[in-house]
């Protein structure tokens, strides 16, 4: 394989004029270049990235952990995340990860070994304090309110919206209240907020008999509106708007009259069914994410949500 020993042989000059060449450095003659270069070309010589990344230290790539893709939270969050490499001039690899612990903790020991120059966690598994040791590594950033660590974290303040979602669900005489969410709450953040902020306006836990756990995409909210079928809840709070369009179908599909319903994310379904939503604003989220990552921003970006409330 050539090296530059050998376009400095050919060419007569320096492998340090010759890196100063394939460096674009600019105190190298015009004459020199084009000799240099045309001797590039003659070997057919292409710089060997990974060795390149070692000498200078960093890859120019950003990992990024993510479960799943159904749900339009982690398309967004993605869509952010590449829009911000794109400008910074940096690499975004993808990482799957289906919430396995020795998965994560395997992208975490590719950190050490200095395969990212940072990691971002769309959603995990492991501990926050699992992750934190890391940190001398590179960043680990979390989409996700990071607690007492302090890894540096990206998130939308989902609290006040879902207190605010929830209000306007009380002040319509909602009662029976039909519940889906992600992930059980003792493992989804977004769960937690959920049933918290139920609790906070309702003044009582949710019933666990009319919540349905596991929905991420359409089908699951077809499967879910088996489910409410028999329930016979009087409103449904679905975790995304595709998600309660899938409930509908099942209603529609089965020639029973749907309850009233709330989404999230604020999509077109949510826009064309007319029902209340709320915008997390998971793009902005990625875009934070990304600037953390490769050190531009530092700390802790949280971003506001907010409750659209359609009636």
């Amino acid at each position: 394989m050539t090296n530059i020993h050998d376009i400095a042989r050919a060419s007569g000059y320096s492998a340090t004029t010759v890196s100063r060449v394939l460096n674009h450095h600019k105190y190298v003659s015009a004459a020199v270049r084009a000799k240099v270069e045309a001797v590039i070309r003659e070997l057919d010589y292409v710089p060997n990235d990974v060795a390149r990344d070692l000498s200078r230290g960093r890859t120019q790539t950003i990992g990024v952990v993510l479960p799943m893709l159904d749900h339009p939270y982690y398309t967004d969050l993605i869509a952010g995340i590449m829009h911000e490499a794109f400008a910074q001039g940096y690499r975004v690899t993808m990482l799957p990860s289906n919430y396995a612990p020795e998965v994560e903790q395997a992208y975490l020991d590719q950190l050490r070994r200095k395969a990212y120059d940072g990691l971002i966690f769309t959603s995990h598994s492991l501990a926050l304090d699992a992750m934190v040791p890391y940190l001398k590594y590179g960043p680990v950033v979390v989409c996700q309110d990071p607690e007492a660590t302090p890894l540096p974290a990206a998130y939308t303040d989902r609290g006040t919206s879902y207190l605010d979602a929830f209000q306007w669900i009380q002040a319509h005489g909602y009662r029976r209240i039909g519940m889906m969410l992600p992930r059980d709450p003792a493992l989804s953040a977004t769960a937690a907020a959920m049933v918290a902020a139920y609790t906070q306006v309702m003044g009582t836990s949710p019933d666990p008999a009319n919540n349905w756990i596991g929905s991420m995409t359409y089908a699951d909210g077809v499967a879910a509106g088996a489910f409410f079928v028999q329930r016979q809840p009087d409103f449904i709070f679905a975790n995304g708007d595709d998600i309660a369009a899938g409930v509908l179908r099942y209603y529609h599909d089965h020639d029973r009259v749907a309850p009233p319903m709330m989404g999230q994310e604020n999509q077109l379904s949510a826009q064309l069914m007319g029902i209340p939503s709320i915008d997390h604003h998971f793009k902005r989220v990625g875009r934070a994410a990304l600037a953390l990552a490769i050190g531009a921003r530092t700390g802790q970006v949280q971003i506001d949500s907010d409750f659209i409330a359609r009636d």
